[in-house]
This record gives structure tokens, C-alpha cells and sequence, in this order.
């Protein structure tokens, strides 16, 4: 209905333009919105505001002209003005009733739509260190990008989903360091783990594996890996100078070769560990980047190059500096160290030429909330490589926090004192955490009940949701006790007994799905999804409990089941879309 609307608004526009009281030029963009109260009819736009100005005409006055030249429609039963210049339409209710026809045709392609048709989007989220399991945490930018992914997909967007692999760096050496000490230690050698060295349970188990395929190929005593190291912090030292004199210590006593296989097996393990956890969490990508690939291929040095022609870096102190201070970053940063080593943000910079290169039309990078200052940053390196900053949206995720009673869980990698995405995923099921992670807006802050999450009450919005599914398909295993068949013709041309201000409103929502989910869509918003399937449910359980669907009317009764087969159908589709499973039975 929204589009007949539009269509018919369109037209009445071009009559306005062909009466010379619109300019031709002029392209509206029409919105049309479910009218909030009854009273005010079925639809409103605000056309007539949004012209008024370049009309140079009242709203209320250019709203009379509009409706005039409104084109008949028997689908449209009254317009009028409301306020200060809206335009409220009130639909033939027998009209509305067609969308359960539409639903029941159309089945699981219900809702979709091509708005996004020819445009290439790139979403990159997680991208978590690969120095351990995901923990919960992590799983919330996970559930919000890959639901951010699949309703841009449901809307005709071309989607590629990606993970950035970290896998250069400081903490990957402190990684590698870790694991190597577990070996030795596994080894036999004796000594105190470093305070800043990750003590998870899984490095231990990387460490074991290596000594079992190579028994003591990486071992040298302990004696000679700790001589003239720098005391750790317990011992008054410093645990940052600790760990590196470790790194510096490992490479130096394994080489190049065998510390790059000890460096390999932990980062192979643990990313082995993140695809298959992701995967069971209803998580897939096109691509996993690696940040390694940049230094190996020459990419930093070639995204360095363009931004020195463009004369976007200059020397000072020994090191080179990104003059991004005068592309709307708070200050200027530095890309290569004056020991010679490119930063973290060179990597960025390198990595979203190569994002640009691809030719995406959109890059939505999904970060957690702490990466709030690195924005500026990001978008002033697209400046300085040539591109339009527009292009990129960035999306920050607040971080879930997890309580047990009122403890908190610490999520600490390197302490191993932290709970997982798998454990998670265990204790209260991957339903729940998917709709439970992207129930609120992604920057709002989320304490994660758990006891709510695993109760069968209606309290639970995860429950009360799949309950309402499961009722659908319990009034149709009552039909089959009853050795009864479901007439969706003839439920089809009865849908006008469907009178009831349930049944009503039920219609009316159910109608409201291609707007949601188009709208969840372009909005990065998924709660508003969620929030649309928890107020369906609602109203259908306030539906079941009010009036009997098996009734001795067959007329009635099969309008009723075609109703509630089309709640159904909508339920299963923004569950699947969620990928929430849908139980028949709870």
C-alpha cells in the first residue's frame, strides 16, 4: 500500500510540476509512514511541508493543491490535512486485506526488496586479536555485523562480509613468546611465567601440541632464555621491558625460521578456533584479510607513497608523521617510527587503500566503542588518499558486560580469566544470544542478564518471540487432530469477517514488515527489527488468549488460520534474518 501511495503522490507532483506551481526540476524524496493513531488514518506524509519552502507556498495551502490533483483510487477512501500540512490517507480496509494473499504467495521472499540493487558494500566486523578465544564481548559485535550484513543483503545490497586479521604486531609477538614459555615449561624447564604473557588454558594446549610433533626441537634451558632479561614487575621491574626482552630473547635463541613456526602454529590455532566458534554462531565471511599481507605485498609502503606525492607526511624527530591534523583529525600521527617500523595506523591506512581499491560503493567498518577517537584518524587517511570520506560509516558497539549475581566477569585475554563466545553459547543457546546482543542500539551500553535469557517466561523477548511461532503451529496440529483441512481460498475471500480490533491491527502490522525491515536495513538498526517482531508477538498472543481460531464458521475459521499462517510466516522471516531459530514446540 505504501507504494501505491507513493506512486500516486508521484503523479500528483507531476501535475503540480505541469501547472507550473512545483518547479520541474524538482526531485521530492516521498516518505509515507503508518499513521500513529487511527483517528488520523492509515498513512501521513509530510510532502507538503517538504515543498513548501521551494514552493514558496503555505504547507496546508500546497497540501490542498496536492490532494486535488490526487488521482482516484478505490483502494483510498478519504485524504485530509492535518497540523500544519500533513497529508493522512484512510484505506479501504478490504484493501488492506490483500497483504495476507501477498504473504502467503510471496512465503519466505516476503519483505525483501531491491532498494540496494547495484551497490557493492563491504562490512568488516569483529576483526578481534587473534590471541585467544572470542569472549563475550566479542560476540556482540559479532551478532550486530553479521545481522547489519544480512538485512543490507535482504534489501538487494551486495554484500561482502569480512574478518581483518591482526595478525602483525606486538601482541601477536607477546602471543608467540607466551607459547613458546608453555613449551619450555612442558619441556621440563622451571621458571615465573611473565605477569604480562597470555596464561590462558589454550595457550598451554598450543603449547603441548607443538611439543608432542616436535619434542625438544624449540627447547633452551631456562637459565639462558632469562639471562640479563629485565626484572618483571613482582620483582620491581618493569613488565613491559620484561616481555619484550623476551620476544627480542626468543627470536634471537629460535631464529627466524623456527620462531616463525612457533609464531604460525599458535596464530593458525587460535584462528582455526575463531572460524569455527563464529561459524557455529550463524557467522560467515567472504574474506579474511590479513594484516600481514600488507607488510609482505608492499602495501604500507605503497599507501605511504601516495599519501608523500600527495604531500600528506613529513620528518620530524627522526620519524614520519601523517599530516592528518589538517584533514580533521585532532592532531598530526605518526606512520613509521624512527627505528624504521610502520605503525598500526600505516597498517589502517594500507588496509582501506586496499578497501577503496576493491571498489566498494560503501565501507562500514563495525568497531567497539574504545575506538571512538581512531575515526577522525581513519577518515583523514581517505581524504589524503583521494577518496570521498562518505564512503566510509563507521558503527561503534559497546562492549556486553557480563554479571554472575552481582559479580562481574573480568575479561581479561591475557590473565585467561575471562568467559567465551563457545561458553556463552553453551549455557544459554545461540538464539538467545543473537537477539539478546542486538535487542538495543549497538552504542548503548548492555549488562547481559543470563538468568533472563535462559527463563521461559514473558519476560524473556527471545521466549516470548519463538512462543509465539510455536502457538501459530500448535492451532495447526489442533487442525490435523481434528481431522480438519485448512482452506486458504476460501479463508482468502473471507478475510472481510476478520472484524475484530485484533484482527485489525494484526493486519495492519503484519503489512508493516518490508517497511521495518528496509528501514532496520539502511539504518544499521537491527533492535528495530527485534522491536517489531516482540510487538507482533504481542498482539498475536493478545489474539490467542481473546478468540478461538478453530471454529464451527468455516468461513471465519479459515479466515482466522490465514491470518495467523501469515503472522507465522512473517515471524519466520525476520527470526531467519536474525538467524534465530524457530521451534514448532517449547
Amino acid at each position: 500500500m505504501k507504494q501505491k501511495l507513493e506512486s500516486l503522490l508521484l503523479l500528483a507532483v507531476n501535475t503540480l510540476k505541469a501547472d507550473s506551481i512545483l518547479d520541474s526540476e524538482l526531485t521530492p524524496r516521498i516518505s509515507i509512514e503508518r499513521a500513529r493513531d487511527l483517528q488520523y488514518g492509515d498513512f501521513a506524509t509530510n510532502l507538503a511541508m517538504m515543498l513548501a519552502k521551494p514552493a514558496k507556498m503555505n504547507p496546508r495551502q500546497l497540501a490542498e493543491k496536492l490532494i486535488a490533483a490526487l488521482p482516484s483510487d478505490d483502494a483510498v477512501l478519504k485524504v485530509e490535512i492535518a497540523g500544519p500540512g500533513f497529508i493522512n490517507f484512510f484505506i479501504d480496509p478490504n484493501a488492506q486485506y490483500q497483504i495476507i494473499s501477498q504473504i502467503h504467495n510471496l512465503g519466505a521472499q516476503f519483505g525483501l526488496s531491491e532498494v540496494g540493487k547495484g551497490k557493492k558494500v563491504q562490512v568488516e566486523f569483529v576483526s578481534a586479536n587473534p590471541t585467544g578465544p572470542l569472549h563475550v564481548g566479542h560476540g556482540r559485535g559479532a551478532a550486530y555485523g553479521s545481522a547489519v550484513a544480512d538485512l543490507l543483503a535482504a534489501v538487494g545490497f551486495e554484500v561482502e562480509r569480512e574478518y581483518y586479521v591482526n595478525d602483525a604486531g606486538r601482541q601477536m609477538d607477546i602471543l608467540a613468546t607466551s607459547v613458546w614459555l608453555r613449551y619450555l615449561e612442558v619441556c621440563g624447564e622451571v621458571f615465573t611465567f611473565p605477569i604480562n604473557g597470555y596464561k590462558g588454558d589454550y595457550v598451554r594446549e598450543i603449547a603441548g601440541t607443538i611439543h608432542k610433533e616436535s619434542e625438544n626441537e624449540y627447547r633452551h634451558s631456562a637459565e639462558l632464555v632469562f639471562e640479563d632479561i629485565h626484572p618483571d614487575e613482582p620483582q620491581g621491574g618493569d613488565k613491559e621491558l620484561h616481555i619484550d626482552g623476551l620476544i627480542d630473547r626468543a627470536k634471537t635463541l629460535l631464529g627466524s625460521n623456527l620462531y616463525r613456526a612457533i609464531f604460525q602454529s599458535g596464530l593458525n590455532d587460535i584462528l582455526s578456533d575463531i572460524r569455527q566458534d563464529l561459524g557455529e554462531f550463524g557467522v560467515d565471511y567472504q574474506q579474511w584479510f590479513s594484516e600481514r599481507q600488507l607488510m609482505d605485498n608492499g602495501s604500507i609502503d605503497e599507501a605511504l607513497g601516495r599519501l608523500r606525492e600527495a604531500g600528506h607526511i613529513y620528518e620530524k624527530d627522526g620519524a614520519q608523521w601523517f599530516a592528518s591534523s589538517q584533514l580533521g583529525d585532532e592532531k598530526d600521527r605518526v606512520v613509521v617510527r624512527d627505528n624504521g617500523q610502520s605503525t598500526y595506523f600505516a597498517s589502517d591506512i594500507a588496509y582501506h587503500m586496499n578497501k577503496l581499491d576493491r571498489g566498494f560503493d560503501q565501507i562500514i567498518n563495525i568497531w567497539g566503542a574504545d575506538h571512538h577517537g581512531y575515526v577522525p584518524r581513519v577518515r583523514a587517511a581517505m581524504r589524503a588518499l583521494g577518496a570521498d570520506d562518505e564512503k566510509l560509516t563507521v558503527l561503534l558497539v559497546q562492549f556486553a558486560v557480563l554479571y554472575r549475581g552481582e559479580e562481574r566477569v573480568q575479561m581479561s585475554t591475557r590473565s585467561g580469566s575471562f568467559v567465551t563466545l563457545r561458553q556463552l553459547r553453551q549455557e544459554i543457546g545461540a538464539d538467545a544470544a543473537r537477539f539478546f546482543y542486538v535487542m538495543r542500539k549497538s552504542e548503548q551500553h548492555m549488562d547481559f542478564d543470563l538468568k533472563l535469557a535462559t527463563s521461559k517466561t514473558n519476560e524473556n523477548p527471545v521466549f516470548y518471540v519463538q512462543y509465539a511461532y510455536a502457538r501459530i503451529c500448535s492451532v495447526l496440529r489442533q487442525l490435523d487432530e481434528k481431522a480438519m483441512q485448512r482452506n486458504i481460498a476460501l479463508g482468502d475471500e473471507n478475510l472481510m469477517m476478520l472484524t475484530e480490533a485484533q484482527e485489525i491491527s494484526l493486519v495492519a502490522n503484519v503489512a508493516r514488515y518490508p517497511e521495518i525491515l528496509e528501514r532496520a536495513a539502511v539504518n544499521y538498526e537491527p533492535h528495530q527489527l527485534i522491536n517489531y517482531l516482540r510487538e507482533l508477538s504481542a498482539e498475536f498472543h493478545s489474539y490467542y488468549n481473546a478468540h478461538p481460531f478453530i471454529v464451527d464458521d468455516h468461513k471465519l475459521c479459515n479466515a482466522r488460520l490465514n491470518l495467523i499462517c501469515a503472522v507465522k510466516q512473517v515471524l519466520a522471516n525476520g527470526l531467519g534474518l536474525l538467524k534465530v531459530n524457530t521451534p514448532e514446540a517449547m
